[in-house]
Formats: structure tokens, C-alpha cells, sequence
């Protein structure tokens, strides 16, 4: 017997006007990005101006919700029924562009451009590790403050943890805001010619060395962007720390999601913990890709054993078959037996009623027995495969509840392919809002 868990009720979450941001979290590959559109989809159509921001890149998402291509810029989706007053925008973050947009927003052209031409901040916008995360978070601000939409998804960053959406933009914050960068910009603060010659004395040691260290052309690319962005570096902590305040903020609603696999909920009930911590409000836990069978009272080992049984049967008879066939006997052009005097000839098709006794009495098997046996026999096997998948699944989720017993949780049933369209989603949603409690 399962552990039950409250019900995540998804219809009163999507439809409560006080909520604005919904944040889909979870480890990779679990369906983050799918459970987000399909959130989308069905807010808009129950009356939401919804906007969805994913950082998946697979063209197949844009392709399900009709459009050709995502980019920084949300676009709406075609194919909502708006009958409700609803709509739907999506947009994939570009991480870079993100970044530039700051940089121009936030600086005389003249320093911007200086910055966006400077090797230093190419590498950094590209890949230095937190970017992606904080400049999703960057797009959230920006996306809240045009108050364009009354209701934001964002599909956090697949990480190789799913705390980093939490912690990398305090790690990238702290960067800017780190004793080395602020090492490098105390030449441009210090006034007075002594206070200069000093430091200049100070500078030339230290940069010797990290010149040793780094190479002079990469501490001079990193001095440069230092100084052109020396205005900026307390915005970013600012934005950072504001988007982070907004997280907190009760008309945001955090939805775990995971999958019913070990190293999925561990990462889950992780994440489950650390936003207790933070303050942050959990609306609960959607587990998707659940596996479940029409046929749950027929357990595995009584499948297993009846598909051994029905072997069991194909195999005595194909000996039987085997046996008959070499005890002597011909088989006459017209299908007859024809063996010692007073056998008994008979048909084809035909075996002796040894049951009644009586020679001349036959029954007629259909064609393809063994064959329809054997199918049902491997189909069996199939469905104790599906139960003991249905026992991990179940398994693993009541270790999740025991810890978590106040997380409200809802399941989606695991499909057989890909989501490929608007009704693929909409058949997510539907999933979400009526899907049981993890309990069965």
C-alpha cells in the first residue's frame, strides 16, 4: 500500500490571479520544459496572458507550439483557444544577447561598446560558469517589469544540480563584487598623485605576477573590462538580489518536478529543503512519466507464472509432435495415415479422443494454437515487466512521501513518444489537473 500525499491542484494555482510567476525546477531531463509549456497552454486558455520562458534549445518545443523558431524576443503562439480572454507568448533565453542588453541598457554607448568588443566579457557572456542562470533571472526582472503579462513560466536551466538556479547568481554577484575585481578597479578610485604613485608601486607587483600566471594579454583584457565596467558591477548585485526578493514573493509558486527514478528525487527532495531554507513558497511536486497497467490486479509473479505455464504447455506439445512423427508411420497424397494393419486412419487435423475412449472420435485443433500460445506467453512477460516497474516506481516515490509527507504531489502518466503539438500539450495539462496524488 502507497503512502498518500496531498493533491497538487494545478486549475486553482493557474487560475489565481495573485499568482504571477510559476517556477518549473527539477534535475535534467525529467520533462522540466515539456510541464512548462503544457502550464502555458492551458492558463491561456482558461483566461491567463501567459508568457512562457524556456532555456530548452530543442526545436521540437518550438515546433509543438506552432512556431518556427524561439529567441530572446516572446512571441505569441498560434492555435490558442482565447475564447477565455487568454494568450500565449514563449521565448528561449540567449544567454549572450541577455547579457549585451544589460551592458547597452545600463551604459553610455560609448562603454558599451567598449565592453561588447572586449575578449574578456565575449568568454564571460558565453560561458563563465552561473551566467546562464543569472541571465535567466535577469529576463525574469525584465519580463516582470513590463508588466505585460499577468503570468510568467520560467523552465529553469538544465544544471548539473538543480540547486544552481539558486546559487549561481549569488556566485556570479560575488564575483563582480570579489576582492580581485575590486583589486583590479582601486586604480581608477584611488585619488591624489601620492595615493596613485602608491598604489601604482602595489599594482606593479601584483600584476607582474598574474601576468606570470594569466598571460599579460588576458590581465589586460580583464583590466579593460574592469574599468569600462566599473559603473555596473553594483547593478548586477542590486538586480540580483531584487529578482532574488521577487523569488520570495508570495505570488511566486515553485513546482518540482521530477521523475519516479531514485537519483531524480533525491535530487527533488534536495531542492524540496533548500527552498524551505530560502523562504521560497513550494506549491508541490509534479512526478512525470509514471508508469501504471490497466490490468494492476494481475501481479508480476502470477503473470511470470502463467507465461512459464503456457511455455510449459507449447513445449510438451511440440514433444508430443516430434514423437508421433517418428514412430513410423507415412503420410499418404491425400493427408491420410497409412500404417500397421488396423490403425486407425485419420485426418490431418484429427487426434484420437483418447479422453472418451473411442478411436473413431476426433477433434479438430484451430490452426496456429502454439503460435496464439506463445503470444500470450510473451505478453504476460511483458505486463510482470510493467508491474515491477510499477513496484520501483511506487517504491521509490513512498521513500520521496515518508520524508516529504507535506508536499502536495500530482502524477503524469508516462507517454509513448515525444510531444510534438498543441494537443500533445494540452493532453499534459490535462494530465496535471486531474492526475492523482502519488499514491495508488
Amino acid at each position: 500500500m502507497s503512502l498518500q500525499s496531498p493533491v497538487l491542484e494545478i486549475d486553482p494555482l493557474l487560475d489565481d490571479r495573485k499568482t504571477r510567476i510559476v517556477v518549473c525546477c527539477g534535475s535534467g531531463g525529467v520533462g522540466k520544459t515539456t510541464t512548462a509549456a503544457a502550464l502555458g497552454v492551458r492558463a491561456a486558455e482558461r483566461g491567463r496572458t501567459a508568457v512562457v520562458l524556456t532555456i530548452d534549445p530543442a526545436r521540437r518545443l518550438a515546433q509543438s507550439m506552432g512556431l518556427t523558431e524561439l529567441d530572446n524576443t516572446p512571441r505569441e503562439v498560434a492555435g490558442i483557444d482565447r475564447s477565455a480572454g487568454g494568450s500565449l507568448h514563449a521565448m528561449m533565453l540567449d544567454m549572450k544577447r541577455t547579457f549585451d542588453e544589460v551592458v547597452v541598457q545600463h551604459s553610455d554607448p560609448e562603454r558599451a561598446r567598449a565592453i561588447l568588443e572586449n575578449p574578456f566579457y565575449q568568454s564571460l557572456s558565453a560561458g563563465f560558469a552561473g551566467t546562464q542562470e543569472y541571465m535567466a533571472m535577469e529576463k525574469l526582472g525584465q519580463l516582470r517589469a513590463q508588466d505585460a503579462w499577468d503570468l510568467i513560466i520560467v523552465d529553469t536551466p538544465p544544471s548539473r544540480s538543480a540547486l544552481d538556479f539558486l546559487d549561481a547568481p549569488k556566485r556570479l554577484g560575488s564575483f563582480l563584487d570579489g576582492r580581485f575585481i575590486k583589486l583590479l578597479m582601486a586604480p581608477a578610485k584611488v585619488g591624489g598623485r601620492a595615493g596613485v604613485k602608491f598604489l601604482n608601486i602595489g599594482m606593479s607587483m601584483m600584476t607582474g605576477t598574474l601576468s606570470k600566471v594569466m598571460g599579460a594579454g588576458l590581465l589586460r583584457d580583464v583590466q579593460t573590462f574592469v574599468a569600462a565596467m566599473d559603473t555596473m558591477f553594483g547593478g548586477f548585485r542590486t538586480r540580483a538580489d531584487a529578482t532574488y526578493r521577487l523569488l520570495q514573493a508570495p505570488g511566486t509558486a515553485f513546482l518540482v518536478v521530477a521523475a519516479p527514478e531514485r537519483d531524480a528525487l533525491r535530487e527533488a527532495a534536495y531542492f524540496v529543503e533548500r527552498l524551505a531554507d530560502e523562504d521560497m513558497p513550494l506549491a508541490g511536486l509534479v512526478l512525470n512519466r509514471v508508469h501504471g497497467s490497466g490490468a494492476a490486479q494481475l501481479t508480476a509473479e502470477r503473470a511470470l507464472a502463467a507465461a512459464e505455464a503456457l511455455e510449459d504447455y507449447v513445449a510438451e506439445r511440440a514433444a508430443e509432435s516430434e514423437a508421433e512423427g517418428t514412430d513410423g508411420s507415412t503420410v499418404d497424397g491425400a493427408g491420410a495415415h497409412s500404417g500397421a494393419e488396423g490403425e486407425e486412419n485419420l485426418a490431418g487435423g484429427g487426434i484420437v479422443d483418447q479422453r472418451a475412449g473411442h478411436d473413431d472420435s476426433r477433434q479438430d485443433l484451430p490452426a496456429g494454437t502454439d503460435d496464439s500460445e506463445r503470444l500470450a506467453a510473451g505478453l504476460l512477460r511483458l505486463h510482470a515487466e510493467r508491474m515491477q516497474v510499477v513496484a520501483r516506481e511506487r517504491r521509490t516515490r513512498d521513500r520521496f512521501v515518508s520524508v516529504h509527507p507535506e508536499v502536495p504531489m500530482v502524477d503524469v502518466t508516462a507517454l509513448p513518444g515525444d510531444v510534438h503539438d498543441l494537443e500533445g500539450l494540452r493532453a499534459i495539462g490535462q494530465e496535471l489537473a486531474e492526475g492523482q496524488p502519488a499514491a495508488a
